[in-house]
């Protein structure tokens, strides 16, 4: 409804409107789930969770941003917008910043200490504390945090339902991500097997495949000495001798001639003198070094290859911690391996180079080269390889039919922009091994299972007790399994629990299900699962896109959504990513109080779905300078009396036409989830409708041609800025709702998309704004170029043109005149427009 008197503000302002609508918006609800709505009504976000960690950065604001302005397009369309909020505070980066924040560190040997208070003022030596104690330190500091996190969301002014908010550690989570694991356990998708295990021996835990990332590190090259069975010298090339004592074989490609007369004979390692087989095996490289390798238990991936295809023995030589083991593997020279012992891998390297250069088994001086090297993704020491026990999901990385059916998933997915599929496809075609979702870290979930214990208190790992899903959430390190009592905990013939806890991807990978409350809240699960869109970045497709429709397509045989808009990075001056880990991030809060939500937001949406993005101050100043204007030209045209009403003067008809095209335009784009396209056609109206039409309109709305005359035009203003309104409120939400609030009651953000059909029934010929607008502009210029003021009367004008754009121009003579304060307007037929101006 619109209001018969606009009550117009003296002085508009932007400053100050976030708190006063984010207020308002809560208080009225307005945008609360309805969950009366069916599920063909609803539209549903899987919102990504951002990791609870210290404090959000503009990448941050950057990609939700574009999610925020789907969830306001998708509202204004009708649908129920499921729009909720989760944290993801489990995992690694919690843990990192409670030993930091508090000074202390887990050991899970110790006993729980009721009402332990961590230092006041952490020291250089970290306050070791039980496991349960560390635990309650991490969840008191991830709810300061989202408290914090929340206030800036809202103060960038998500649409999101405050009250469905969900943390990936939370009652909720734990147990839809223990009730995930049993399933995959039940149906043989979750498997536990002892196996080479990529290592970080900082953190002491396992890593998964997807969380690998390649650093390059100077390294070199040294050629080392085996002894062949005949007696002669056989060169090797390796960049890491310290894991000579774990070398196995010798592999060569079975085509090579220089090495085809050894394969199947034995070779001795120098220095620790153990005899290994010289074997053939394609994946060896007869370019590379002198072409043969020594295969090492394990020195890298290719080393696990070999060691599972030629079914090579085990000589583990680093131990969890990254440093050799005190105990030598069985064969070896223990006098040689005793000064190794306890020894990082760098001092290793150092000890066993002045080793082979001593006996003479080490030729020339090292060749120093630059390589690729495997790290964790939030690790500073390179990764090992080491032998351990974990939990693994098959993820079609050794099941060719699994992984057809993920590559077919992938094809039934919308994926915008189209081109982000092959980053899918090619992570699963490379997929190499199943997915390891155990770690060996304590803030997580832990996995629902027990173990048996023997005579001797060995646990039987081949025999799992799984805990019943009416019981869920448990944690097996308190909670007793079916059968036991706690006094058999640890003790021949009991239980022990598995100390380990779910990769924080297991659970995020259930997000759709989290907050749809699979298997706790039915009724919401049927309105909103699958859902319609995920949003994400492009970094964590092989991550949490993959692994989620993994879940989705093993638990409920569907995709857990219809869409996904993929967005791109925030990069600094140097074109580098920012991130946390990198130090270059900047914190939004100050860019929101400078320039105010709206400029920050009409930053983001700027930007093509997909594509990274340089961070820049000088478009959330256009932002700004943009948001100001809408405050002010919607002033400026209320005040004429702007008012619903019949359209009939040919300029304002045209103006219609053109609106039509820029609503059909920008609901194409939002319907592809291409925000940026949205936001231009839209500004581009905007500026046309703020330059042109109403300087050409402003007399005949004032009422200086007639009553019929200024009729149309404040009906031609009204609905121009009704509809300007509303496809500006997905992007600059604050200022709109300002505005809206002026003339209209309610709320912008639930008022109706704008209709193009609607609007171009009552349109007309945009061909006359065109032909009003290009004289306007000449008349302008030449005042411009004249150095008169715009107020400045023109004596005469002569306009040129086709018999076409002069009748165009006839039927806007008047506000023609009126706009460029023309005194005679001189009109003569001509092959193309000229206009001659006569101050």
């Amino acid at each position: 409804m619109t209001s018969p008197v606009p009550a117009l503000p003296e002085r508009p302002t932007i400053d100050g409107l976030e708190p006063l609508w984010a207020r308002r918006w809560d208080e009225l609800g307005v945008y609360r789930f309805d969950r009366t709505s069916p599920r063909e009504a609803v539209f549903a976000i899987d919102t990504p969770p951002p990791t609870v960690s210290g404090s959000l950065h503009v990448g941050h604001v950057f990609s939700y941003t574009h999610t925020d302005v789907v969830a306001r397009y998708q509202r204004m369309r009708g649908r129920a917008v499921f729009y909720p909020m989760g944290w993801d505070d489990n995992g690694l980066p919690t843990e990192r910043r409670v030993q930091n924040h508090f000074g202390v560190r887990c050991d899970p040997a110790l006993p729980y200490e009721p009402g332990f208070e961590p230092p006041d003022q952490p020291g250089e030596r970290q306050v070791p504390v039980s496991r349960r104690n560390f635990i309650e330190l991490c969840e008191r500091l991830t709810a300061d945090d989202e408290v914090a996190f929340e206030e800036l969301w809202r103060r960038l002014g998500l649409s999101v339902d405050w009250s469905t908010t969900y943390r990936t550690i939370g009652t909720g989570a734990r147990v839809a991500a223990q009730r995930a694991f049993l399933r995959n356990l039940a149906r043989g998708e979750a498997y536990l097997a002892e196996a080479p295990t990529l290592w970080d021996v900082t953190f002491r835990t396992a890593v998964a495949q997807a969380e690998l990332e390649d650093r390059d590190r100077p390294a070199a090259f040294h050629r080392l000495l085996f002894t062949r069975a005949d007696g002669a010298d056989l060169e090797i090339d390796t960049t890491r001798p310290e894991l000579l004592p774990a070398c196995v074989a010798l592999v060569a490609h079975p085509d090579d001639e220089r090495y085809r007369p050894f394969f199947g004979t034995n070779a001795r390692t120098p220095v620790f003198d153990v005899e290994v087989p010289v074997l053939a095996h394609r994946a060896a490289d007869p370019e590379k070094g002198t072409g043969i390798a020594m295969v090492c238990t394990f020195g890298d991936t290719t080393d696990v290859l070999w060691w599972r295809e030629l079914q090579l023995p085990t000589r583990t030589v680093v131990g969890h911690d990254g440093r050799f083991l005190a105990e030598p593997p069985d064969g070896l020279d223990g006098d040689a391996y005793g000064q190794l012992a306890g020894a990082t891998v760098h001092t290793a390297r150092e000890r066993v180079v002045a080793l082979l250069r001593e006996r003479g088994r080490l030729v020339g001086e090292p060749e120093r080269i630059t390589h690729a090297v495997k790290f964790y993704e939030k690790g500073d020491k390179p990764l090992e390889i080491v032998t351990t026990r974990q939990w693994y999901v098959r993820n079609g990385g050794r099941d060719a039919d699994l992984r057809s059916a993920l590559l077919d998933r992938g094809r039934e997915l919308a994926w915008h922009p189209a081109h982000m599929r092959a980053r899918y496809e090619n992570w699963v075609e490379g997929l190499n091994g199943d997915w390891l979702v155990s770690r060996q870290r304590f803030f997580g979930v832990p996995f629902p299972v027990w173990y048996p214990l023997d005579e001797h208190g060995e646990p039987a790992y081949d025999r799992p007790i799984a805990a019943e899903e009416a019981a869920l959430p448990v944690d097996p390190s308190t909670d007793v399994p079916p059968g036991y009592t706690e006094a058999q905990r640890g003790v021949p013939g009991g239980f022990a629990g598995d100390p380990d806890v779910m990769d924080t991807w297991a659970t995020s990978s259930l997000s759709p299900q989290i907050a749809a409350g699979w298997c706790t809240d039915d009724d919401l699960f049927r309105r909103v699962f699958p859902m319609d869109l995920r949003p994400q970045a492009h970094d964590i497709i092989r991550t949490w896109l993959f692994a989620t429709v993994l879940r989705a397509h093993t638990e409920h045989g569907t995709l857990p959504w219809q869409h996904v808009a993929i967005s791109g990075w925030i990069l600094d001056p140097d074109r580098k990513k920012m991130s946390k880990s990198k130090g270059n991030v900047v914190t939004p809060l100050a860019l929101l109080e400078q320039y105010g939500s709206d400029a920050v937001r009409y930053w983001a949406a700027g930007a093509r779905p997909g594509t990274d993005t340089a961070f820049d101050t000088g478009q959330m100043k256009i932002g700004r300078r943009l948001a100001i204007k809408v405050l002010n030209a919607s002033r400026f045209a209320l005040s004429t009396g702007a008012a619903p009403g019949g359209v009939t003067a040919p300029l304002d008809r045209a103006l219609l036409a053109e609106l039509a095209d820029t609503v059909e335009a920008a609901t194409a784009a939002l319907e592809d989830f291409d925000h940026a396209r949205a936001l231009e056609v839209t500004e581009r109206f905007f500026w046309h409708f703020c330059d042109d039409y109403l300087e050409l309109v402003k007399a005949r709305a004032y009422g200086e041609h007639g009553a019929d005359a200024a009729a149309s035009a404040r009906a031609g203003l009204a609905t121009a800025l009704s509809v300007l309104l509303r496809l500006f409120a997905p992007v600059l939400p604050f200022v709109t709702e300002e505005v809206w609030s002026w003339w209209q009651e309610g709320s912008v953000h639930l008022a109706p998309w704008p209709d193009a059909a609607e609007i171009r029934a009552h349109a007309g010929d945009p061909g006359v704004l065109t032909a009003a607008t290009d004289v306007l502009t000449a008349v302008r210029r030449a005042k411009s170029e004249a150095k008169v003021s715009m107020r400045t009367d023109v004596s005469k004008t002569v306009v040129t043109a086709p018999q076409a754009v002069l009748a165009r121009l006839a039927l806007a003579e008047t506000d023609v005149r009126a706009a460029g304060r023309i005194q005679e307007l001189d009109v003569r037929e001509g092959e193309s427009l000229e206009v001659g101006v006569k101050l």
